[in-house]
């Protein structure tokens, strides 16, 4: 994964005048995570297929693309807490919050993630990856990645690569928020109206209901989802491991869902990494493209395959626009 991640950052460098991308150090608080997932408190059961009974279940409503793997979701909030939504694009969670990710490849969990806040700063964020054994009966901290997990397709990245993405915003938490929160979920998960019911979110967010076609409405969520955790404005400045320029700006905010037409995506994009009716020019478009060989691969990390059914949906927007 390292070398990989290296030559990575040597073509984004050199082939296509991005600036160059880097991995941070190491924080040395994951060394205080579980060494086993059987350890941390995740399941109910020996078996480990029942997540506890605290653990409140959640799908986005934009799915970050990951080689095709199913995932599942889970949300541990501190007894007694509540979820700061003061700033409605950028929540603040409390101390003890854990956030898990489980990913599957051909119906085999592979790969199990746990993002913990362990304190109040703005650096409180630990994150690490658990690696599923053969027999699917525990799975391991791997804090220096690893490739081709259980004879698949599917690389853990490091644990030092997790904020690389997840760094991009204040609020470190990508797939939780308001705006990935407006849907109506499935049974068993929860949604933005089930947390404002609950008390767990403060102040409650008011209503979002995306309007636009279906194609944009799914198009801009796609790009929020999977670009917008470095393409945004709003970068804290502590984290530089990636900084494209802040002209690019791809953030879904709540009070543009309703009109996307002002939204940051549509006034910053287009023009400059989307030509309106022409996908084959527009930047986003062959980013979207590219892989590790092209050099030209959007995002850096943790993907090789190219999502086909989202770059239809993006280049489908495209040539529609005026």
């Amino acid at each position: 994964m390292r070398g990989m991640t290296r030559l990575l950052a040597m073509m984004l460098a050199l082939g296509t005048g991005a600036c160059a991308y880097h991995l941070p150090a190491l924080d040395a608080r994951v060394h205080t995570l579980p060494t086993r997932l059987s350890q941390a408190g995740f399941y109910d059961d020996a078996s480990m297929t029942t997540p506890s009974a605290d653990l409140l279940a959640y799908a986005p409503s934009f799915e970050l693309w990951s080689d095709g793997a199913a995932k599942r979701r889970w949300i541990r909030l501190p007894n007694g807490t509540t979820i700061d939504a003061t700033n409605v694009d950028d929540w603040s969670f409390p101390v003890g919050t854990e956030l898990w990710k489980e990913f599957s490849v051909q119906g085999r969990r592979v790969e199990t993630r746990l993002l913990r806040r362990v304190s109040a700063d703005a650096e409180g964020w630990v994150g690490a990856a658990y690696v599923w054994n053969a027999e699917q009966t525990d799975a391991l901290i791997t804090i220096e990645g690893e490739q081709n997990v259980l004879d698949t397709e599917h690389d853990v990245p490091e644990a030092r690569a997790c904020m690389t993405c997840h760094g991009g915003r204040a609020s470190v938490v990508l797939g939780f928020s308001a705006v990935q929160l407006a849907h109506v979920p499935a049974p068993g998960e929860v949604a933005l109206d089930d947390l404002v019911a609950g008390g767990l979110v403060s102040p409650a967010p008011a209503p979002i209901v995306f309007a636009g076609t279906p194609d944009e409405i799914a198009a801009v969520g796609y790009l929020h989802a999977n670009c917008a955790s470095c393409h945004n404005g709003a970068r804290p400045a502590s984290h530089d491991a990636y900084r494209p320029p802040e002209s690019l700006d791809l953030w879904l905010t709540a009070a543009t869902a309703g009109d996307l037409s002002g939204s940051p995506t549509y006034r910053t994009a287009l023009g400059h990494s989307v030509q309106p009716g022409r996908p084959d020019d527009s930047a986003i478009v062959q980013r979207l493209r590219g892989r590790v060989f092209m050099g030209r691969q959007m995002p850096p990390i943790a993907s090789e395959q190219r999502d086909e059914t989202g770059l239809a949906l993006v280049t489908r927007w495209i040539a529609g626009l005026d």
